[in-house]
């Protein structure tokens, strides 16, 4: 086997934190809700381009999906364009944000959180 990719991640949560992610990952980070196969539970893909990258996927009642949790997972990035724009936006939104570069590539790097507590990061070219 080899891998040749990163695919996408999922967020389990009930119905109104559902919603609440699908806002802020559209809203927010830019992704945009696409076409997804017609499974028995509810959810959204988000897509970054032509790839659905954040599946967002309706828990169970009965499922335990407690928010701000803290475990190994820090965050999940996003390659970006246009810098000011996206300060822009998290400022006008009112999004606590970190701005941060990387070390040795000069890459600017944006962090805060999602509803539910989980770290994103959007990172630009250096350009």
């Amino acid at each position: 086997m080899q891998v040749t990719g990163f695919s996408h991640y999922n967020l389990r949560a009930q119905k109104a934190l559902l919603d609440q992610l699908c806002q802020f990952y559209v809203h927010v980070v830019g992704l945009r809700i696409g076409a997804r196969p017609p499974f028995e539970v509810n959810g959204y893909w988000l897509y970054a381009a032509d790839r659905a990258v954040l599946h967002l996927t309706e828990a169970r009642a009965s499922e335990q999906t407690p928010a701000h949790v803290a475990s190994t997972f820090a965050h999940a990035a996003f390659d970006c364009r246009d810098l000011a724009a996206a300060e822009m936006r998290l400022q006008r939104l009112g999004i606590v944000y970190r701005k941060t570069c990387v070390p040795g590539t000069g890459e600017p790097q944006l962090f805060f959180q999602d509803p539910a507590g989980n770290g994103v990061e959007l990172i630009f070219d250096r350009g």
